[in-house]
């Protein structure tokens, strides 16, 4: 005997897609219904419902659907409907409607959203921090679901910024600097694209060579320590190169609007992580030696350094401080601890004098053993600061 069907409020094909529109609208446009805080509305009160429709209509003319009509009566059904078969929550959606976390679990949520805020607050990304708000805006009934614990920093990175990096809070701040943070648009753009663009190289404290009008192929934004910087790719030639993006000014001049493509991004930025595995730092290196590198066929120097107590016991800490490290323990002192620790890694040239940098911050506790050049430089590098006392 056939089992009797049961009538359904969707089991007409109109009601039905009527329906799964309405769930495209939301997967679509996350944060549909949140008020404008630009636009002022009437005793304060937000009609969230009427941009929903208004999405769902665009949603449904964007897939050649026929919906004349959707009143406000039946979108309040479709959405009780999407509730009781949790496809929503039923919490209030007072800053805007989207389905669970999106892409994401609640937990590998709150993961991203601390690596966001961090990026919004200390390192001073303003696209950033500009997402960061809406996301924590259209989150805030979820978080309010759960007492506070989405939103609450679990881990924060806290290294900062030195410079501004936010066109918007310089400007609040009367700041007006020339700097390539103010057409960060175009070079993301550049950078996702594949697109050679023009930049201006305004100085390096380090080196006065390359100064003026550059052209590349933008690969990344980096943060590193204190600063963001640009990876990028001469437009002319293979050579790979980092640079502070607060030493370019905002002058950005597209030169071809077609772009090679993620594909030829991606393998140039491969080659970039080659050199900054190998290296110590962001230095990559002149065009030639870095050619050689790549090939193979630039031999390594070895730099050797004796760290003593307390900072050897740091040091023995760092087990993936480079991947081609070695550390080797001297013998117990009265205290049982390492009397020394030898620290061992492999080299290119360039890396030369951030690997001096970062040994000079040990000052007292550390005693360079090779190469020679190394050894000269820290010398007189120790002179220099007794000098200063003298």
């Amino acid at each position: 005997m056939p089992k009797k069907l049961t009538p359904h409020l969707y089991s007409d094909r109109a009601s039905f897609e009527r329906l799964l529109l309405l769930i495209a609208t939301f997967l679509h446009h996350p944060g549909i219904g949140c008020p404008d805080p630009d636009i002022p509305h009437r005793d304060g009160h937000h009609q969230a419902l009427i941009p929903v429709q208004q999405a769902l209509l665009a949603t449904a003319h964007q897939y050649g659907i026929e919906l004349v009509s959707y009143a406000l009566p039946t979108l309040r059904k479709d959405l009780e409907t999407l509730r009781r078969y949790g496809i929503l929550d039923r919490h209030m959606y007072r800053w805007g409607y989207y389905l669970g976390t999106g892409a994401l679990k609640r937990e590998e949520l709150a993961v991203a959203l601390d690596a966001l805020a961090s990026l919004a607050k200390h390192q001073g990304d303003p696209q950033v921090r500009r997402m960061y708000a809406a996301i924590t805006q259209r989150l805030r009934g979820l978080d309010l679901q759960l007492q506070g614990e989405l939103l609450y920093p679990v881990r924060r990175y806290l290294n900062h910024t030195i410079t501004d990096s936010d066109p918007d809070e310089m400007m609040a701040q009367g700041k007006h600097q020339d700097v390539l943070f103010q057409a960060l648009p175009t070079l993301k753009q550049a950078i996702s694209l594949g697109q050679p663009v023009e930049l201006s190289r305004r100085r390096d404290p380090y080196r006065q060579v390359d100064l003026g009008i550059v052209q590349v192929w933008p690969l990344q934004l980096l943060y590193h320590d204190i600063a963001w910087y640009l990876v990028y790719e001469d437009y002319h030639r293979t050579y790979f190169a980092i640079n502070r993006l607060d030493r370019f000014s905002s002058h950005c001049r597209v030169l071809r609007e077609t772009g090679r493509g993620a594909k030829a991004q991606q393998a140039s930025l491969q080659q970039v992580d080659r050199l900054l595995e190998t290296g110590w730092g962001l230095y990559l290196g002149e065009p030639e030696a870095q050619q050689a590198e790549l090939a193979g066929q630039l031999p390594l120097t070895e730099f050797k350094v004796r760290f003593y107590p307390p900072v050897a016991a740091f040091i023995l800490e760092g087990d993936r401080r480079h991947p081609r490290q070695h550390i080797r323990r001297g013998p117990k002192n009265a205290q049982g601890q390492a009397s020394y620790v030898d620290y061992t890694v492999p080299l290119p040239d360039r890396s030369f004098n951030e690997f001096s940098r970062w040994v000079n911050r040990f000052l007292g506790h550390v005693q360079v053993l090779s190469p020679p050049k190394l050894v000269t430089a820290h010398r007189q590098a120790i002179a220099a600061q007794l000098a200063l006392y003298e």
